[in-house]
């Protein structure tokens, strides 16, 4: 289990929301503005602990926008968590310009 709750987890969260703005990614992507207070996992760090701390494998979401990707009772991906993670390729880094 990953632990959210360690001074290295507190430290690279801090780390992504700066990154992002601390502005929901996943909002942006609807045209709409929202602040962001979670960092999600795009492949779950349970699933793929190889992952668990790479930038590109965390975006900063608004809580609403966390409860549209993951399922909050069982923490499977929604299809919309999915569908961001197909939309991800491991270790390219999306936020560079294109």
């Amino acid at each position: 289990m990953f632990d959210y709750y360690g001074s290295k987890w507190k430290k690279k969260r801090k780390h992504i929301l700066k990154l992002d703005g601390y502005k929901c990614r996943v909002a942006k992507m609807y045209g709409k503005t929202e602040a962001a207070n979670t960092v999600h996992h795009i492949y779950p760090a349970d699933e793929y602990p190889e992952y668990a701390w790479c930038d590109w494998n965390l975006i900063s979401v608004s809580q609403a926008s966390h409860n549209k990707l993951e399922n909050r009772t069982t923490g499977e991906l929604t299809k919309l968590g999915q569908s961001l993670q197909d939309m991800t390729v491991p270790g390219k880094n999306w936020r560079a310009r294109k």
